[in-house]
Parts: structure tokens; C-alpha cells; sequence
């Protein structure tokens, strides 16, 4: 049996395709109120029949955050993939983050080792990662910098990491995965699908900042294969290409048949803008489009190296035109069942 934290969610959603087109059993945990309209739709993208391909999973309700929950969940469990965590950059979701991201982990890598697991994939980020200097390629081995320019969303996924390692240390198999920005088609409000979002509503701004990108496909299909392969107790980047803002947008913007962004926003007129955010936020009382952190990471530049997966497990990327084209093609279909 293979267990999936956090089910409901884009990377979490498309595991569980995967192992259910390939009749693998398995559970996935999702707290009480959670809904499934989520991965009902991923489903649908997929295949013909998601009903049949949905009732091979069985649904347990329960929260990181709560170890005896997992105690339940993980009972003849041999394999668990840890996708549930928080991604935000709004200074109000902090320490609602740090506790589900860092001691939910904490929790898993318990429960895990009491129950024997034979192996644990852990869904870590980019942002954990140093930084490279001289505009070199950050790879597995850059190590991480405390930095007052770190996010608090970076900070909460290195604590988290941490939890693996320790469990690591006290004989618990595991391999960590670190991907870039994941391109795909998840809750359209939320997170990274969230700039399909935005572009279709109009946006007329980027800056000269550049990332790396993946394919939530190819994140999928490479922690299937690390479970399935002998590597334990390593990380892997995942990632497809590094790009430019202007270069995301522009093809986002193509793909959707919108215009593409044509000012470049300079750091001062970002510095207006995320202040304004923060100010129509307290006034509307809904989230900001636009934190002091996302326009700061806004005018770096990363860029990853991905030769490790690629070398150890074989994969090769889906190219990031492809993976935003099709990417705009759902979403486009998801936007004609209103």
C-alpha cells in the first residue's frame, strides 16, 4: 500500500493518476473538509473514465499536524510520498506555514519510522537550495545560505528538509526532490497555476528576473521512478528549463491568445506596487496578488542544473513551450464548462 500526503493538490492529484493508472493501491490523506472538485478535474484531463480511476484510491481523513492521524493512515503503508504543505508568501499565512510545513514533516518522519515504512519521498523546493555565484548553475550540492532575503516560505521547506535528513540519520529510507516553479494544471487561484490566471485577466507587466520551470508531469513521473528505484537518502532537482519572466509570459500569453506583458516593471514602480497590494488587501480583506517577497525574488536571477535526475533515472523533460501550450489548453477548457 502507498500512502500520499496532501492528495488534493497539484503535484499530490497527479501521483495519485499515476499510481492509479497503473493499479497500484493506494491511500491518500486529505483533511475532513477538503474537497475533491480538484483532482476529479485533473482526472478528467487524463483520461476518458476519472470515476473508475477515482475509486481505486481510498480516502482517509486526517492532517499532518495531527501524528495520530498519520498513525492511522500509514497502517500497512510501505511506501509514502509527503506532498501536503503550505506555499505562501503573505506574511499572514507564516506561522500557520512553519507549523504544518516543518512540524507536519516532523510528523510524517515519526510515524514513518514507528510504522516501518520501506521508504519515504519527501516534495521539498527549489528554495531551499543555495545560490550559485558567478552565474553558475545551482545543482544539488550548492548549499544553503541564511540570508535575510530568504522567504519564509524557503525557511519553513529547509526546517522541513531537516526532519527528513534527521529521520534519515535514525533509519528511515527516503530521497528528497527539489522542483522549480511547477507548470500545470492545479487551482487555478492558486500558487503557480495562478499565472494563467493573471494573464488571462490582463497583465501588462514583467520584469528581467529568470527561473527555473518544470513540468508537474515530469515531477510525478520522476518520484515515481526514484520510489521505484534503489536511491535512497539523496536529493534530486527537477527541472526542465530555465527561463526569463518576459519568456514565461509571453508564451502563457500566446497560449491563451491574450496580449503579451509589454512593460517592464523597474524594482521602484515593484516597490509601489506590492505596498498598494498590501494596502487594497487591508482593505478588501482578500489575499495580495503581489507580497514584498514575491517582488523581490521578482528581479533575480536563478538558473538549475538538472543533469543529476536526468543522468541517474533516465528521464528527459517535457519542454516548457509544450508544458505551458498544453497547460493553456486546459485551462482554456476549464474556463468553457462556466
Amino acid at each position: 500500500m502507498i500512502l500520499v500526503t496532501g492528495g488534493t493538490g497539484l503535484v499530490g492529484s497527479h501521483l495519485l493518476f499515476n499510481h492509479a493508472v497503473s493499479g497500484k493501491k493506494v491511500r491518500a490523506l486529505k483533511r475532513e473538509n477538503s474537497s475533491l472538485n480538484l483532482i476529479k478535474r485533473v482526472f478528467s484531463y487524463y483520461s476518458g473514465k476519472p470515476d473508475d480511476l477515482l475509486s481505486q484510491i481510498e480516502w482517509v481523513n486526517g492532517d499532518v499536524t495531527d501524528i495520530y492521524s498519520l498513525y492511522e493512515a500509514i497502517d500497512d503503508v510501505t511506501h509514502v510520498y509527503h506532498t501536503a504543505a503550505i506555499v505562501s508568501f503573505n506574511k499572514s499565512d507564516h506561522k500557520e506555514m512553519m507549523k504544518v510545513n516543518i512540524d507536519g514533516t516532523a510528523n510524517v518522519v515519526n510515524a514513518c519510522l514507528f510504522k516501518s515504512v520501506k521508504k519515504l519521498c519527501y516534495v521539498s523546493s527549489i528554495a531551499t537550495l543555495g545560490r550559485a555565484d558567478n552565474d553558475q548553475l545551482t545543482d544539488e550540492e550548492t548549499q544553503w545560505k541564511n540570508s535575510e532575503n530568504n522567504s519564509a516560505y524557503s525557511i519553513s521547506k529547509y526546517g522541513a528538509e531537516r526532519e527528513v535528513w534527521r529521520g534519515t540519520i535514525e533509519g528511515l529510507p527516503a530521497v528528497i526532490v527539489n522542483p522549480s516553479v511547477i507548470i500545470g494544471p492545479g487551482d487555478w487561484e492558486k500558487g503557480s497555476s495562478q499565472l494563467f490566471q493573471q494573464v488571462w485577466d490582463g497583465l501588462k507587466f514583467y520584469t528581467d528576473g529568470i527561473n527555473g520551470y518544470v513540468d508537474v508531469r515530469d515531477v510525478s513521473k520522476s518520484m515515481f521512478l526514484l520510489m521505484e528505484s534503489d536511491f535512497i537518502n539523496s536529493r534530486f532537482i527537477l527541472s526542465s528549463e530555465n527561463l526569463s519572466y518576459f519568456q514565461l509570459f509571453k508564451m502563457i500569453a500566446e497560449g491563451l491568445g491574450k496580449n503579451v506583458p509589454a512593460i517592464k516593471a523597474n524594482y521602484f514602480l515593484s516597490q509601489l506596487v506590492w505596498r498598494a497590494e498590501t494596502l487594497r488587501s487591508s482593505i478588501t480583506g482578500k489575499k495580495p496578488l503581489i507580497t514584498k517577497e514575491t517582488a523581490r525574488t521578482a528581479y533575480r536571477k536563478y538558473s538549475y542544473s538538472n543533469e543529476k535526475i536526468k543522468k541517474n533515472i533516465g528521464i528527459e523533460f517535457i519542454p516548457m513551450q509544450q508544458s505551458i501550450s498544453d497547460t493553456c489548453k486546459l485551462f482554456l477548457k476549464n474556463i468553457g464548462f462556466h
